[in-house]
């Protein structure tokens, strides 16, 4: 489903974009993945609406054990990308599972902040951000997907999880067409 509107109170929920995973060999180059987030950090943050930055800091306690997800997670890894530009108006979440909202209290945040619409970006496709999406779509917030604000590791998957999976759980559109919703109704 396409991006038709924007909320009066949508959050944008950025997950993953940090310094370890935007340097991994990517499906699609992370230099305009992080472009287009920045543009619409910039014109979330200019409109005073919430921006919830998402980091992963490892995996929940008590999983099966399939060898290491990720390499050693010193702070350079899970550093927010610097060209997200963080602000202290922006609200920071550090993950241990895939999906912002498992053991985060982001439910709960963006309830207290009067938000009904999610605008979910980051990577990966078909891990973190479907997770996210998934969560938020299950906690009956109003879904939108940038799809080019998003990438993911397999290329196969990032396709799969776009053209299969998001459509029901989401809108989807284009950095453009959500700044577009974004400036009719802010």
């Amino acid at each position: 489903m396409p991006v038709t509107a924007l909320d009066p109170k949508p959050a944008l929920v950025v997950v993953d974009l940090q310094r370890g995973i935007v340097a991994l060999p990517l499906a699609h180059p992370a230099a305009a993945v992080l472009a287009r987030n920045a543009e619409l950090l910039t014109e979330f943050r200019r409109r005073g609406l919430p921006v919830v930055l998402v980091n992963v800091a490892g995996a929940p306690a008590g999983r099966t054990d399939h060898g290491p997800v990720f390499p050693v997670l010193t702070p350079e890894w899970t550093e927010l990308a610097p060209e997200l530009g963080a602000t202290s108006t922006d609200h920071l979440l550090t993950k241990h599972a895939r999906s912002a909202f498992t053991g985060t209290g982001l439910n709960e945040w963006l309830r207290d902040q009067d938000v009904t619409q999610v605008v979910v970006t980051g990577i990966a496709t078909s891990n973190g951000v479907e997770s996210t999406v998934r969560d938020a779509h299950e906690q009956g917030f109003h879904v939108t997907v940038a799809l080019d604000a998003i990438t993911d590791i397999d290329g196969a998957a990032h396709e799969h999880t776009v053209a299969t999976v998001y459509p029901r759980l989401a809108e989807t559109g284009t950095t453009r067409d959500i700044l577009k919703a974004l400036a009719e109704a802010h």
